[in-house]
């Protein structure tokens, strides 16, 4: 399949998506969403694929935010519309069965910023900026700012950097939970490689189990989060990894997991 906007590769077990647009610091519009999405479903029902990684291209910026000049003329319709686009494609990212790790390069601004919290791992390089400035530009964060940054960090800091507008710096960002990792700029991919690997190498369905529990009760009260955790926990006696990874544990051997 070919992209305007992306780069989409593979490196083994690791699938990575680039938006690619670094003359606009990598700005997301409409023909940049809909790539994004599609390219979440190819790395979705491509079974060699167990661990996705979404950049920017350059070296300047992640996604320094959603389009402005497309945006400025639209009405409140238009506006609605182009939202409900950009949150469903954040969703799909998130839904997706399989670990997404945000490399956050450069600026992750407005959209940069809430297409990062739509991963469910994040890094930085020291250059790194974030931020959710809507509130500077007439209107409020439109791709799930509004639900994932609390969530992520907490009301009070949400509300902070939400009605302020304010950037912080990928320190920052790591101190209050935003990202999990700072490294030097030129070492960002290779730690992204590292970490998808070492992801990729344990069982797959176990994986996508664990990854789905966290998300699931996340959004319910805790006893029904057990619940679902029981339910997970249980389907993982149906696969051979399962199988073949204890019996390896026992046998003190290495193991290769099938995702079956």
């Amino acid at each position: 399949m070919g992209y305007k906007y992306l780069k989409v590769e593979k490196e083994g077990y690791i699938g990575i998506i680039t938006v690619n647009r670094p003359e606009v610091l990598n700005a997301l519009n409409r023909e940049v969403l809909q790539e994004i999405k599609e390219a979440a479903e190819y790395m979705e029902k491509d079974d060699e694929v167990r661990v996705v990684i979404i950049t920017g291209a350059g070296e300047k910026a992640f996604v320094a935010g959603a389009d402005i000049k497309e945006m400025q003329p639209l009405n409140a319709v238009e506006g609605r519309s182009f939202g409900k686009l950009g949150q469903e494609v954040f969703r799909r990212i998130e839904n997706m069965e399989k670990p997404v790790i945000a490399a956050v390069n450069g600026f992750a601004l407005g959209g940069g910023c809430e297409l990062a919290m739509a991963a469910d791992i994040r890094i930085a390089s020291e250059k790194a900026k974030f931020g959710q400035p809507e509130v500077t530009l007439g209107i409020t964060p439109g791709f799930g700012g509004t639900q994932r940054l609390p969530r992520l960090v907490g009301e009070g800091r949400a509300m902070e950097l939400i009605l302020t507008g304010r950037m912080i710096g990928a320190e920052e960002a790591l101190r209050i939970g935003l990202v999990n990792a700072v490294y030097p700029a030129d070492k960002l991919m290779e730690e992204a490689k590292k970490l998808a690997e070492t992801i990729a190498r344990n069982a797959p369905l176990a994986v996508k189990f664990s990854k789905a529990a966290i998300n699931k009760g996340l959004q319910t009260d805790i006893d029904t989060g057990m619940a679902i955790e029981a339910d997970l926990f249980g389907l993982c006696f149906a696969t051979e990894d399962q199988k073949e990874g204890m019996k390896a544990f026992i046998n003190k051997e290495k193991v290769e997991f099938k995702g079956v």
